[in-house]
């Protein structure tokens, strides 16, 4: 692997940055297009991710128009909101019917249009007006997207029935269906803007992840489906990378960092590969993004943790046993620990005297090694891949009874979305929470508030309209109402000390709120802060992280635990060292 130096590679005119959110995808291609910009070219970055945090990096208020940035001649940035997009676009397809239709069709409406699909649907919308603008190729060499559009998106676009009358009807009654009704007029430039990523001459997607196995797992995703849309022209950069190391923390790091390189996905392997090493700071003001891939700084942000002595795991774990809560969830991004953070919780009131019953989507074989054969605590595994399976097929079968083939090809496309399977996941979870009535239920996945309130809006309009073609189960049905009840629930929240993870932490907050679900507890997991490291690199970074333990401090009103980075995989020895006992 070489150290990515965006002077000394052939790049194309569009660069597409994608991975999962925390790895880095803003940082990198900030860093590219400032190198670029100083070596004499003319580059025009634009980002369309929700978490965006390029105003703090460039420390300039920006709009959707383009700031150029004065420090870097040749430099032009532009930051989209696809929040705002879509909460625009969504009223702009639901007011033509306000006053036409009944209230619940108008709130299913709405609902249907609030997760993560139509807000990648409102971004393609607004840059897809950047990469077939034949003006804006004259004028700049390189254009550069901060986030790239999913495979699942692009495959929604290129099919027909997604361009039919069909799309403004609800098919199964539990989806993200509808997002691109209201844009038939979009139909070419989307197709063109689909042709010029497919272009090998011209694009260049770019996988960023970390050298940890969920990053990795999601690029191997990622670059699969691009790939079976033509989208081939990949290559991938790993971020993060420690070079050495001189005490304990930073071997053990180092070490798990190189287990993870040496166990890459064979479909990566055949693709270039670069990394650009650790570093300690924020990336935040120039000078920090043209070091980012050019030299070391252990730059210490001069913050005080206002928390003299946070609390631990154990202090959660006393509150669910003293408030005698009945289900607990543990709610993140993928790759902060809420298996761990589970585990953990279910072995500390499991030894308070409690029934416990832990469910998760890890398989339950590897937990009872985890937890021990005599943890007392009973498990089972949710098997993602098979839920959506047995969903997707009952969907289905329903639907070819009445549709033709192409709004069945679009159902199909429509199925894959993330929406869809976390209601499939749900199905079998609400099931499981059940078990509440005489002990507790512990669950590592939780719904986001989109999806409860989809489930929820989807009964009122079925009890409307009379036209459901996909089953709710009377366990779903209650599900809602426990989850609402805060004297039965809690939902914990799992972060990490950095800036993607805590505001993405953040909307998911917000998403329960929105479905009338509280949140009481705050969890920031692998805390160099918290590691007692000598290490040089990894203090700054330990440093550096104070700044999202006092906003997380601050927006939890101190309500929140902060857990040391381990470098062992969650075991039985792991989780007592959390001194939960």
């Amino acid at each position: 692997m070489n150290y990515f130096n965006p002077k000394n590679i052939q790049l194309t005119k569009y660069l597409f940055y994608t991975g999962k959110g925390g790895v880095g995808k803003t940082s990198t291609a900030c860093a590219t297009a400032v190198t670029l910009a100083d070596s004499g070219k003319k580059v025009l970055l634009i980002s369309t991710d929700p978490a965006s945090n390029l105003q703090d990096v460039f420390q300039i208020e920006l709009n959707n128009k383009g700031v150029p940035i004065k420090e870097v001649p040749g430099l032009v940035v532009i930051n989209l909101d696809p929040i705002e997009a879509a909460a625009e676009y969504r009223e702009s397809v639901v007011a033509p019917y306000r006053g036409l239709l009944p209230e619940t069709v108008i709130t299913n409406m709405e609902e249907q249009m609030s997760g993560s699909c139509t807000v990648e649907i409102a971004a393609f919308n607004e840059f897809s007006k950047f990469i077939t603008d034949e003006k804006l190729q004259k004028d700049y060499d390189h254009i550069i997207f901060d986030t790239a559009p999913t495979g699942h998106t692009l495959r929604m676009l290129q099919l027909p029935s997604a361009w039919s009358n069909f799309i403004s009807e609800n098919t199964h009654g539990a989806s993200c269906l509808g997002q691109l009704s209201g844009l038939e007029d979009k139909k070419e430039i989307y197709k063109n803007a689909v042709k010029t990523l497919s272009d090998d001459s011209l694009t260049t997607l770019i996988l960023v992840s970390r050298p940890e196995e969920t990053p990795l797992k999601e690029a191997v995703r990622a670059s699969k489906e691009l790939a079976d849309i033509g989208v081939k022209n990949q290559t991938m950069i790993m971020n993060g990378v420690l070079s050495s190391y001189d005490d304990s923390v930073s071997k053990s790091l180092y070490e798990k960092q190189q287990k993870a390189l040496e166990a890459i996905p064979e479909d990566l392997k055949t693709k270039v590969i670069y990394t650009v090493p650790m570093r300690a700071y924020n990336i935040t003001g120039i000078e920090k993004v043209r070091a980012l891939l050019t030299k070391d700084n252990y730059d210490v942000q001069k913050e005080t943790l206002h928390s003299v002595s946070p609390q631990q795991l154990k202090d959660v774990i006393d509150d669910l046993y003293q408030s005698e809560k009945k289900v607990v969830f543990t709610m993140g991004k993928g790759g902060v620990g809420k298996t761990t953070i589970a585990a953990a919780i279910a072995l500390g009131l499991s030894s308070k005297g409690k029934k416990v019953h832990l469910t998760t989507t890890d398989p339950a074989a590897h937990l009872k090694f985890v937890l021990g054969e005599d943890s007392g605590i009973t498990m089972s595994h949710i098997d993602e891949k098979a839920e959506l399976i047995k969903y997707q097929e009952e969907i289905l079968r329903e639907a070819r009874k009445t549709m033709s083939e192409d709004d069945i090809a679009y159902v199909e496309e429509d199925l894959r979305s993330p929406c869809t399977q976390e209601i499939a996941v749900f199905r079998a979870f609400a099931e499981v929470v059940e078990k509440a009535e005489d002990q507790i239920v512990v669950i590592d996945t939780a719904p986001t508030g989109h999806t409860l309130l989809l489930l929820d809006s989807t009964q009122s309009y079925h009890r409307e309209i009379k036209r459901s073609q996909g089953n709710i189960p009377e366990s779903v049905r209650k599900l809602l109402p426990r989850l609402r009840n805060a004297k039965e629930t809690e939902v914990i929240i799992v972060t990490l000390a950095e800036a993607t993870p805590v505001y993405e932490a953040m909307r998911l907050e917000e998403d329960l709120k929105r479905a009338e679900i509280a949140t009481k507890w705050w969890v920031i997991n692998a805390s160099f802060n918290q590691s007692k490291t000598t290490n040089a690199l990894l203090s700054a970074k330990a440093n550096n992280e104070i700044e999202w333990i006092n906003k997380v401090d601050a927006h939890s009103n101190g309500n929140f635990a902060l857990i040391p980075w381990s470098a062992g995989e969650i075991k039985a020895d792991t989780l007592l060292d959390l001194d939960i006992r």
